[in-house]
């Protein structure tokens, strides 16, 4: 994934992009980067690997060596930036979040013929926000050239755009599956993809941006260069898992839609009957703990810490780029607490279960260390699909889904016509998936929660969000 923060004022900001910058840190772990303008020296740059150290750590000595009145920095899950750019509209420093799909046929089709090369990364890929930045190119402007090269780009594309003078150009990506908020305080205003990033700056929120709205920012005001388009579908996940706690989208609160969500799935399992005399309700941390708040609080099983993660020296879960180093680290940060475990049956709630890996050493540590029994309840619907609209997983294929690897096992291919079944816990089909991925993962009961849960804890309607990884509806 992915996320940037930008500010123009009355004063330096560098401080404010720092800090903003990082605390996006939660939504990618590769590159981290920063730009400013300033009238004397005029556009800078720095970019740092932070796979193995934090963004704050590789950037705080940029005090000594950035200074202006507008910058931009950003987290970023995949290509270096931002990206400094020359172009007839101008020059100006770029960062973009999101994922573009058809990178060789936009290249092909735009840019054979008038643009000479691009940087070739590792395999040869194309740096995305390169190619975002040689799209806007093709038109007069920047703001005709930002949603040409939105309309075109089959994926996502948010934009933080600092120009040479120093304004700052948002611009959400068409269909508004990531947020951008734009934040004022009295000497400027801001640009971030989560709201409470600005929180601590001085900032209050000023307005979100619709879905393909592009605004011009200066120290003096917010000007709208684009308006929305009607159509939104914000990406569900986004509360379930990558949002920070404290994040607001769309007017709803990232914990207190997780908790609403635990208290949902408690609901169900109290109308279907279950009964597995419970000790403690636990969530798989960190995510997962606001939905197994919500799920104790309806069920009135006591909300315990089994195990605790072990986050002074091991405060990112998943840097290592193989699976099997990712499972080690995540092994060697649980920390039991053998009284909440040894002899007790235990339900926990995660954000979600994707491949499963990392919940099969979970449940195997739990049993080293005395579990009677080991419950799961997933916060999410099953995950059929791959993402297409985000980039926000590792995986290449979509067989590395243990829902569809699970199909697979059951009834080959021909089980892939049958998804929506696979789906409920209502049908032979899902309860046939539900108990294999038990079986997989060692789990005494395994749950789902609902699409129509999940929508319910959101509180926005279903229209306006993206719901593909689970139904595969655009």
């Amino acid at each position: 994934m992915g996320g940037f923060f930008g500010a123009v004022c009355k004063r330096d900001v560098i401080e404010d992009v720092f800090f903003g910058t990082d605390y996006h840190s939660h939504l990618g772990t590769r590159r981290g980067g920063m730009a400013a303008y300033d009238k004397t020296i005029g556009l800078q740059r720095d970019i740092h690997n932070i796979q193995n150290s934090p963004f704050r750590t590789k950037f705080e000595h940029i005090f000594d060596e950035m200074q202006g009145f507008s910058a931009i920095g950003c987290i970023s899950d995949s290509d270096p930036q931002p990206l400094l750019i020359r172009t007839k509209a101008g020059s100006y420093a770029i960062s973009t979040i999101g994922i573009i799909n058809n990178a060789d046929e936009l290249v092909d089709r735009y840019l054979s013929n008038s643009f000479g090369h691009f940087n070739a990364m590792t395999g040869g890929k194309i740096n995305s926000t390169e190619l975002v930045a040689s799209l806007i190119g093709l038109k007069e402007t920047l703001v005709e050239g930002i949603a040409f090269a939105q309309e075109v780009i089959d994926g996502t594309a948010s934009i933080l755009l600092l120009k040479k003078g120093g304004d700052i150009i948002a611009a959400r990506d068409k269909m508004g599956r990531l947020p951008i908020i734009i934040g004022k305080s009295e000497d400027g205003f801001c640009a971030s993809f989560e709201s409470f990033a600005f929180q601590k700056l001085g900032f209050e929120t000023y307005k979100e941006l619709g879905p393909g709205e592009i605004v011009e920012l200066t120290a003096d005001k917010c000007v709208q260069l684009k308006a929305p388009n009607k159509e939104m579908r914000i990406c569900a996940f986004l509360w379930s898992y990558y949002g920070y706690p404290t994040s607001t989208y769309e007017g709803v609160n990232v914990e207190a839609m997780r908790n609403r969500n635990g208290e949902i799935m408690a609901k169900y399992d109290i109308e279907s009957g279950d009964k597995y005399d419970i000790d403690y309700v636990g969530g798989v941390p960190d995510s997962g703990t606001p939905h197994a708040i919500g799920y104790a609080n309806r069920s009135h099983i006591p909300f315990a810490r089994p195990f605790i993660k072990y986050t002074p020296t091991w405060a990112r879960s998943f840097t290592p780029a193989k699976q099997s180093e990712r499972n080690k680290v995540a092994k060697m940060k649980q920390m039991p607490v053998i009284e909440l475990i040894k002899d007790k049956n235990l339900l926990f709630v995660d954000d979600s279960i994707v491949r499963g890996t990392q919940l099969r050493e979970t449940v195997e540590f739990l049993y080293e260390n005395g579990a009677k029994s080991v419950h799961m309840r997933s916060a999410c619907p099953p995950i059929m699909y791959g993402c297409k609209f985000l980039n926000f997983s590792r995986a290449t294929s979509e067989m590395e889904l243990i829902t569809r690897s699970t199909i697979m096992e059951l009834e080959g291919e021909e089980g892939f016509k049958y998804l929506d079944e696979y789906a409920s816990s209502e049908t032979e089909r899902g309860k046939a998936m539900r108990y294999t991925i038990s079986h997989k993962l060692g789990f005494d009961s395994l749950e789902f929660q609902s699409l129509e849960g999940l929508i319910e804890s959101i509180g926005l309607d279903r229209c306006k969000l993206c719901t593909y990884c689970w139904d595969g509806k655009e």
